[in-house]
């Protein structure tokens, strides 16, 4: 496998001290229905952060790693993009590349990230495309040809999760969900060994268990043509 170093910048996120509030938040987190942004400590040792804020427009942070199509082009366009659409102000991680085929595949991979039980979300702005609008959290990824993927797709008005072995995809679970045309959204998968639990705008989707990675990094991704932003990419380790 290739993979295509982008230009380092700032890889903004934080390393600090936990204390007996995140431990409570860590119990308390997987039996829920529902996610709000103070059920978790973002100042535990525990957590990363990247909001994109703090990096050169036109960079990447250093960590993070651009895949590899199949014809050996870099997997899309990805760039830290100002704009005033940035869901915190002022900066996005954004893919560009507005063509591809109905199975190009954009990746983005984050080193140093590797996990087994992890909660991991991203906010998502479907900007344009017309072959596939949208995009996807992946996560246990030991290259950019396997990985877990939560996709939502506003074209199909589907909501998936794939199990991508060798770079084919594998349907675990999907569900149709009427998915809004416009604004930010929110992805969010919580493993504890095999359960996976999928949630979308803080709204649990369903739970599988799927043994396939049990380990690897988190990215992001997005198909064909769509021209998709991220932000606010929070990474929290379980215990």
């Amino acid at each position: 496998m290739r993979i295509h170093h982008a230009a380092p910048a700032t890889d903004r996120y934080r390393h600090v001290r936990t204390g007996i509030l995140t431990a409570f938040c860590w119990i308390s987190l997987w039996p829920g229905t529902s996610f709000s942004a103070e059920a978790a400590d973002p100042d535990s040792p525990q957590t990363r952060q990247w909001d994109f804020d703090g990096a050169a427009p036109g960079s990447l942070p250093g960590s993070f790693t651009i895949g590899t199509l199949f014809d050996g082009r870099p997997a899309g366009e990805w760039k830290i993009l100002l704009t005033d659409r940035a869901k915190s102000p002022s900066q996005v991680l954004a893919q560009l590349l507005n063509k591809g085929a109905d199975q190009t595949y954009k990746i983005l991979l984050i080193e140093g990230t590797e996990t087994t039980d992890i909660d991991v979300e991203v906010s998502y702005f479907a900007v344009a495309g017309k072959a596939d609008v949208g995009g996807g959290l992946l996560w246990h990824a030991t290259d950019d040809r396997n990985y877990y993927l939560l996709r939502a797709s506003l074209v199909e008005q589907k909501i998936r999760l794939y199990r991508v072995v060798k770079g084919m995809q594998q349907i675990v679970k999907q569900i149709d969900r009427r998915l809004p045309a416009s604004g930010w959204h929110t992805l969010r998968i919580v493993q504890r060994g095999c359960e996976i639990k999928a949630l979308y705008d803080n709204a649990v989707l369903f739970r599988v268990c799927d043994q396939t990675f049990s380990n690897g990094r988190i990215g992001l991704w997005t198909k064909s043509d769509a021209v998709t932003y991220f932000d606010d990419l929070v990474l929290r380790l379980l215990d």
